[in-house]
């Protein structure tokens, strides 16, 4: 396996792990992204394990797409759960107390692993090609 394959394997199994791992702690306990949203959480799974399957079976156009995927879904994501916290008290009349209450919602370290994940099967994918190698092998012949 070359060293960018590795590199986007080591982004996917960081990324997979970046699910299960706490990404925002409300009021009482954790929520990982599958408390957040359950389905948006499988279909990052999904991406995931189709770019580990892809760097295994050396599959460069299916290890690309599924990082460039995955970042994409980590960032809406991120989004997502931004506006989420920002409108979980809407319904409460009194303003100073939603407020209150929404600075009680924290993030927390899961989301560098989403992230830290998702960059690094980035990485792979652009430091895979070498286009300055193309150019001295042809100046070679």
């Amino acid at each position: 396996m070359r060293l960018n394959n590795l590199l986007s394997f080591a982004g996917f199994v960081i990324l997979i792990a970046g699910t299960y791992s706490p990404i925002l702690k409300p009021i009482v306990g954790h929520w990982d992204v599958y408390d957040g949203n359950k389905p948006y959480g499988i279909v990052i799974l999904l991406v995931a394990i189709v770019g580990m399957l892809g760097t295994v079976l050396s599959q460069p156009n299916i290890i690309r797409l599924s990082a460039w995927l995955s970042l994409g879904l980590v960032i809406l994501f991120y989004i997502l759960a931004i506006l989420k916290v920002r409108m979980s008290f809407d319904f409460i009349p009194l303003h100073f107390l939603a407020k209150y209450l929404t600075s009680k919602i924290k993030f927390t370290w899961g989301w560098y692993l989403l992230f830290g994940g998702a960059v690094l099967a980035v990485l792979g994918v652009v430091f895979g090609k070498k286009p300055w190698m193309n150019n001295k092998i042809q100046s070679l012949d």
